[in-house]
């Protein structure tokens, strides 16, 4: 194709294609400035939260407002001490608070940089994937079928598209898109068939070709109506909004109670304002106001670390159900191999070959010429490699269609003449160049021989005719070239991530649309279950529901699948009460990957399709890197289980010691500077203590947990409430019994302040640590520093007279503070004990 020299400014649509440039596309310096000039190609996003949302969502928690009251109405009774530190502790809290939520935002962020889409474009000669962002008019855009449009573009190069426009007009019938073209509208609508132009935000539906960019970001049609498609949006998963609720719906029930207290002190007693303090206190006490920022932190941070495993989550709600997975269906090119295609072996005439020998000449010029001349598909550019492209374009394409797997080119030739050549499945190519007899049969058994070596065949067919007749190939005779047989090579990195999977009570299917021997013999080499052999798309499609669902129980590998057959696969697989992950990067995938429970994309060869369709998106296409999804999935699971567990147990000794002292007749235990301090310590402990935890180190080795298991349901509410209840008996009873010695109240109140302190941090050292994990080991160092800033304060409050003052405490004789420290770290720890002996889980 001619080489010119690029357009300098003005409107792009104007040119035509001999205008283009297509053997060096822009210059590195080139694109830079014209990024400068033009601005990123992206549309106005959403404002990310500020400090300043952070805060003012902050300050609408029931939490804050019941204690901005508790800190007016010391100030209005004139202790200006307890009011100016109530209002320090709130300050102290929302900062907390704060400091996690831009912790968030700062890992949202993070994700969101890895979820934006990557174009490949012609840059410097070379074809490179840059970020979607980054293109600017003048690039050459290569496009392919299931990828959307990145930029406002004219169809150059290549085939004919198919193109759904329905984002732009709201037809769902696509359209065709031609090369080249009139050029006389400046500014085209969209919807129109047969015209070379592209506009952002559109899907290529069938087709791959060039596209010359002429408007970006905001210029685009798309820009232009104020669209926004690539941005993603952060929904509440299903946990995360019952939970809110449930705090609303308590918050409620504490405006209650604290109405009641403040009432019936005040009748009963005649102190009104110390009604009002106990009521606050202990509607402070009922709030778990930690559950919406445990859930946000996890998921959040959740995400961020398995990005780091280079898988992406693009809905939370996969978080939750990762782990969990029993059944992984994958593809065998790029996952299981390293979809790294080399000519291993051609078959022509008879004879085996490879290449450069004499005899394959010939067949090697056949699959070029089948070959799309700026190929993307790994088996294209391994042809490409030993016979480059020329420049010179095909006159038109006949692309794969259901129950024609193959590809056609055809090419012009002196005098009108044409050549047709032909590749695809083997036994599709034998039915169009009319196989039969011994000929067939020698090739059928050349492909079984190269297919038990685990290559990947095709098979080669030429015609040469006067002239192009048009229409479908499959009624015109072809003549048979031969096979040529390609290598991928298993990564070194699967059988042992298998290994480990299947050590995990998860089976893994493996899905191709390769020949069945080959199929068989990659899974051998990579670590799948073969024993019951092969099961064919011909045979899923002639079977029942029922059949397939007995035959699929035993049977792990599937050949000559087609994509559309991968749902069947998840529905029978699903009917068996399994939680399904499926992988898939096809437009055809996407049915699948929506019906599976984990919907796992390609990020690397994947259309645009199946990543929105996806739960998942695999950003380097390894398997290993599902298997480091799960494992860490497991992990969040856990400690998120245990956090909440944690949340609910603490908060059971906060509210009893904050009312029943009151029904008993005694002195108050809890005012709201206590309750204050033992926020400080729990919204820390159950966010970053639980989140740090590493996973089980026998994680991998259990098996999955039950489909309809709940991340917090009643087995773990129960034993919550067992754990809150073994410290609030233990600490009232401390509290009782010196009351009764005749212990001064400040002091009965210090040793019960401090048993408190002590039994929940206990608690959560009992629920977070990992059984194997060492009690002192620095992966617990979180805790051990939350726990000795929790015991300094502590120690402050009961020794230092202005601050034993501010909380109405004093020392109690160290030996009954012993005592009492020793009381309540067992009231706390029992259930770590009993999980280092494995007799309970959590």
């Amino acid at each position: 194709m001619p080489a010119v020299t690029s357009p300098k400014s003005g409107d792009l649509l104007g040119m035509t294609t001999t205008d283009l440039r297509f053997d060096r596309g822009l210059g590195t310096a080139e694109a830079g400035a014209l990024l400068a000039k033009h601005g990123p190609n992206a549309l106005p996003e959403a404002r990310p939260r500020s400090l300043a949302d952070i805060l003012r969502g902050t300050l609408r928690e029931p939490m804050f407002l019941f204690l901005l009251a508790a800190a007016g109405l010391y100030l209005l009774v004139g202790d200006l001490g307890e009011g100016a530190l109530l209002l320090l502790a709130a300050v102290v809290s929302i900062g907390l608070v704060v400091m996690q939520e831009g912790r968030n935002e700062r890992a949202l962020s993070a994700l969101r940089a890895l979820a934006e889409p990557v174009a490949k474009v012609v840059r410097d000669g070379a074809v490179r994937s840059i970020p979607a962002r980054e293109i600017v008019p003048g690039d050459l855009l290569l496009i392919a079928e299931g990828l959307r449009v990145p930029a406002d573009a004219r169809l150059a190069g290549g085939e004919m598209l198919t193109v759904d426009e329905s984002t732009l007009t709201g037809e769902s019938v696509p359209v065709t898109k031609a090369p080249g073209g009139a050029a006389s509208d400046a500014d085209p609508e969209p919807g129109g068939d047969g015209t070379p132009f592209l506009f952002a935000g559109t899907l290529v539906v069938r087709g791959q070709g060039v596209a010359h960019v002429v408007r970006t970001g905001a210029a685009t049609r798309l820009g232009r109506i104020g669209a926004s498609l690539g941005t993603a949006t952060e929904t509440s998963t299903p946990l995360q909004k019952k939970t809110t609720a449930l705090v609303g719906w308590l918050a409620l029930v504490a405006i209650g109670f604290c109405a009641v207290v403040a009432v019936a002190y005040g009748v009963l007693r005649g102190a009104w304002m110390e009604g009002a303090l106990a009521g606050i206190t202990l509607a402070i006490s009922l709030l778990p106001e930690e559950f919406p920022m445990v859930l946000a932190i996890f998921l959040a941070l959740g995400s961020w670390r398995l990005a780091r495993e280079r898988v992406l989550v693009r809905r939370a709600v996969a978080i939750e159900t990762l782990g969990a997975a029993t059944m992984l269906c994958v593809d065998k090119t790029g996952t299981l191999t390293e979809n790294r295609m080399a000519v291993a072996a051609l078959w022509a005439g008879g004879v085996r070959a490879r290449p450069g020998d004499d005899g394959a000449s010939a067949l090697l010029e056949a699959a070029a010429l089948a070959s799309v001349p700026q190929p993307t598909d790994p088996m294209d550019r391994a042809v490409r490699a030993l016979i480059p492209s020329d420049g010179s374009a095909p006159v038109r394409t006949v692309p794969l269609r259901p129950g024609a797997p193959y590809f056609v080119q055809v090419w012009s030739r002196p005098g009108g003449a044409v050549e047709m050549a032909a590749k695809g499945a083997p036994e599709a190519i034998f039915r169009l160049c009319r196989l039969e007899g011994d000929a067939l049969r020698t090739a059928e058994q050349a492909v079984a021989v190269l297919a038990g070596e685990g290559l990947r065949i095709l098979g080669v067919a030429r015609r040469r005719a006067a002239a192009d007749p048009g229409g479908d190939p499959a009624g015109m005779p072809f003549a048979f070239e031969g096979l040529a047989a390609f290598e991928d090579p298993v990564r070194a990195d699967v059988p042992a991530a298998l290994a480990e999977v299947r050590g995990a009570g998860i089976a893994v299917a493996m899905i191709t649309g390769d020949y069945p021997a080959t199929a068989l013999e990659i899974a051998r080499r990579a670590g799948i279950d073969t024993t019951a052999g092969v099961l064919t798309g011909a045979e899923i499609a002639a079977l029942d529901p029922a059949s397939l669902r007995s035959r699929m129980r035993d049977v792990r590998v599937f050949a000559r699948i087609a994509p559309e057959q991968k749902l069947a696969i998840v529905r029978a697989f699903a009917a068996e009460g399994g939680i399904v992950a499926m992988t898939g990067d096809g437009i055809n995938d996407a049915p699948a990957l929506e019906a599976a429970e984990i919907g796992i994309a390609m990020g690397q060869r994947g259309t645009d399709v199946a990543r929105e369709a996806a739960d998942i998106v695999l950003l380097d296409d390894r398997f290993a890197s599902i298997v480091g999804g799960i494992r860490l999935g497991r992990r969040i699971f856990a400690n998120l289980r245990k956090a909440l567990t944690f949340v609910t147990a603490i908060h059971v000794p906060i509210a009893g010691l904050a009312l029943l002292p009151i029904l008993l007749g005694l002195p108050p235990l809890l005012f709201p500077l206590h309750v204050v301090l033992l926020e400080l310590v729990i919204d820390p402990v159950s966010s970053m203590v639980f989140e740090a935890e590493p996973g089980r180190p026998d994680a991998m080795r259990r098996p999955p947990r039950p489909a309809q298991e709940p991340l917090f349901g009643r087995r773990q509410f129960a034993l919550a409430m067992l754990q809150g209840a073994a410290i609030l008996v233990t600490v009232l009873g401390l509290y009782a019994a010196a009351t009764g010695w005749g212990v001064p109240a400040a002091e009965a109140r210090g040793l019960g302040f401090a048993a408190l302190i002590a039994g929940n941090l206990a608690l959560a050292v009992a629920d977070s640590a990992a059984v194997g994990t060492a009690f002192l080991g620095r992966q617990h160092r979180t805790f051990w520093i939350i726990g000795g800033i929790a015991a300094a304060a502590v120690g402050a409050v009961l020794y230092l007279p202005p601050l034993s003052t501010l909380f109405q405490v004093a020392p109690p004789h160290w030996l009954l503070l012993g005592a009492a420290l020793a009381a309540a770290i067992v009231a706390g720890g029992w259930l770590g004990v009993l999980r280092k002996l494995r007799v309970l889980e959590l």
